[in-house]
């Protein structure tokens, strides 16, 4: 088959693999669909050193079923599924208290020798308790939208259920990438009044508008911080957002949250410390919450609406490419020129 893969910091090819086979009797091979460049990849395309090389690439898919282990019930061979990024048991405690991403049977796709999303195929440990069914029948317009369950609708999701956003609330979302922007989504969803997207890029603030943003702050930094607190009468709002994982995003969060506020981080962290203390954190009485979202606890909430289009996660795709052009979907994301690259067979 072929599959992606990250030789270094800005080296990404697609070349011939091995095809993925069942290993396990909880395993099940899943033909791929869609897929897609996640935010996330970038941070290796970035920074990762040649000796590390070569590494599987791509977290995010929805496929069809082409083989099941002995274990695995509830599926058949043709099954439109979609996976969360995460694979888990959905059994363990931590599971059934909803922290997938803990699971001590699961893992994560593209690390620990299971293969990555962006291929023709991936071998799927743990299926019964990590794959979800989709209809059969589902149009092949919302494909695009059912793809976001996998991974930056849940984590849009999750970052404001850890916030708590409730009816009437003022929230602020850092980040205009595609997990801040269904962040937004998931702000509006869930009741929020008020939403100041903290984003530079026009057409995607005016994605953000769409999905239910009231203010854009293009400002960084200080001036961003000002901003957002001239809007909010001096005080900042009480459930913060951060969905970009650098020092400056986190610096602009304990800047725009109220005292008794909530800052939820699900931007991967790019950084070993962060400030914690009285003048940041402990003083104002702060709560730092997110993490890696555990997104298939999210997925049968989420699923009725974007099969019935009521909401359109969709909508961040905005380039759609060959499996063997994603190297090219790598560059126009890391240009800019992308909000987030849809990969098609």
């Amino acid at each position: 088959m072929r599959a992606t893969f990250m030789y270094e910091a800005g080296d990404v090819r697609v070349h011939d693999a091995p095809d993925p086979v069942i290993e396990q009797p909880t395993d099940a091979v899943v033909r791929v669909v869609r897929s897609c460049v996640c935010g996330s990849d970038l941070h290796p395309y970035h920074t990762m050193a040649a000796s590390d090389r070569p590494v599987s690439m791509g977290h995010e898919f929805l496929g069809t079923v082409e083989e099941l282990g002995s274990d695995v019930s509830g599926f058949k061979r043709g099954d439109l599924v979609v996976s969360p990024f995460a694979f888990a048991d959905n059994t363990c405690e931590h599971c059934r208290e909803g922290l997938h991403t803990s699971c001590p049977n699961g893992g994560f796709y593209a690390a620990g020798g299971i293969g990555g999303g962006q291929a023709e195929a991936v071998r799927v440990p743990q299926a019964q308790g990590t794959l979800v069914k989709l209809p059969a029948d589902v149009d092949a317009a919302l494909l695009p939208s059912l793809l976001t369950l996998a991974d930056v609708y849940g984590t849009g999701y999750h970052a404001a259920q850890q916030a708590r956003v409730r009816p009437g609330d003022t929230v602020t979302v850092i980040g205009d990438g595609a997990v801040g922007l269904l962040a937004v989504l998931s702000a509006k969803r869930l009741g929020a009044e008020r939403i100041i997207l903290m984003g530079r890029h026009k057409d995607r603030t005016d994605l953000g508008r769409f999905f239910g943003a009231t203010d854009v702050v293009a400002e960084r930094g200080d001036e961003g911080i000002a901003k957002v607190r001239e809007l909010t009468g001096g005080h900042g709002t009480r459930a913060v957002l951060e969905a970009v994982g650098h020092m400056p995003a986190y610096e602009m969060a304990i800047g725009v949250v109220r005292p008794g506020g909530v800052i939820s981080r699900v931007g991967v962290p790019q950084y070993a410390a962060a400030p914690v203390g009285f003048a940041s954190l402990f003083g104002p009485n702060i709560t730092l919450t997110g993490g890696p979202a555990p997104v298939r606890a999210y997925i049968d909430e989420l699923l009725p609406a974007v099969l019935d289009g009521t909401v359109e996660p969709g909508r961040v795709f905005d380039r759609t490419v060959s499996l063997d052009q994603v190297p090219e979907g790598y560059r126009a994301m890391d240009q800019r020129e992308a909000l987030k690259v849809l990969v098609t067979p």
